[in-house]
């Protein structure tokens, strides 16, 4: 499925990957890319990237963080579209990074960085007010429920688009969450300085879950879902945890192939790489998710 006629050049998309994804989630890179792959697009992976920095600017140390400032515009000016699978590392890009470059006066990393935040989109926000597309060509035959995370409703702004785009998902049946508009306790630092409220917070939004009774719990942060999907595994409750990305890379074909593997059992197979879920190392808790292509952990 492309929407691009093949006379015409494809646009041209460097995946902001994220440090959490590319540390912990690769699995939603890998999706990522597949889709906007599928979509006509070509993708582009800068090695220069580094992370948005937030951790350091929520934290008050703003100078520290200008070095991931300057290694964001040196990876991604020359990108056509910069895309993100995480409402809010883009919301950083967009809020923080501006306010960390008025701050040192220099006026041509201000104008830098505006004309990169001004290319940056969040997964959701490019494949509907850039390519156009609210079917993806998905399949995805579970029931599910979706969290919109804070950063990407309050900050990045991604409205009703993830939802939009599970509507048009062949197989999927989406669940309603109570009390979305609460949030998960995580907040990066947040969740750290204020532990106990933060682990009151995440284990009544782990109750709202479990209550919908959903197969998967999909969101747009993986950070959210891991902080989630902890307080779901230590519940012991059968709800999973998975990227909106990964839902809308999924397709019928692959289903019917095998390619996909076992989402209910121990195994995801993605493109040569084998992601466990759901045994041992499979918790999307911070426990670890173990990657294989020869049974190598």
């Amino acid at each position: 499925m492309s929407l691009f006629d093949s006379q015409l050049t494809p646009p041209s998309v460097a995946l902001f990957a994220t440090c959490v994804n590319d540390v912990m989630y690769p699995e939603t890179c890998v999706a990522t890319v597949k889709l906007l792959e599928r979509l006509g697009c070509e993708v582009v992976f800068p090695a220069e990237q580094s992370c948005c920095g937030q951790i350091f600017t929520n934290t008050g140390y703003h100078a520290e963080a200008l070095g991931v400032v300057h290694a964001y515009v040196e990876a991604f000016s020359s990108a056509d579209y910069i895309v993100g699978p995480s409402g809010s590392c883009v919301a950083s890009v967009r809020e923080q990074h501006p306010l960390l470059a008025e701050e040192t006066g220099n006026r041509a990393l201000i104008e830098a960085v505006r004309g990169v935040v001004a290319k940056t989109y969040e997964l959701t926000e490019f494949l509907i007010d850039v390519l156009g597309v609210e079917d993806v060509g998905a399949y995805f035959p579970h029931t599910v429920t979706f969290h919109p995370n804070c950063h990407s409703v309050r900050l990045a702004k991604v409205g009703d688009r993830p939802t939009r785009l599970l509507a048009q998902v062949k197989g999927l049946t989406l669940l309603p969450l109570d009390r979305t508009d609460v949030c998960c306790g995580f907040g990066g630092t947040f969740s750290v300085k204020n532990d106990k409220l933060s682990a009151a917070m995440v284990s009544d939004k782990a109750a709202q879950v479990a209550k919908t009774g959903a197969d998967y719990l999909v969101s747009l942060d993986n950070a959210c879902l891991m902080n989630i999907g902890g307080r779901l595994h230590r519940e012991e409750c059968l709800v999973k945890t998975i990227h909106l990305a990964e839902v809308l890379a999924s397709t019928e074909a692959e289903w019917r192939d095998g390619a996909l593997g076992q989402r209910d059992g121990a195994l995801v197979q993605r493109d040569g790489v084998v992601v466990q879920r759901d045994g041992a190392l499979g918790q999307r808790d911070g426990a670890g998710v173990l990657l294989s292509q020869e049974g190598r952990s």
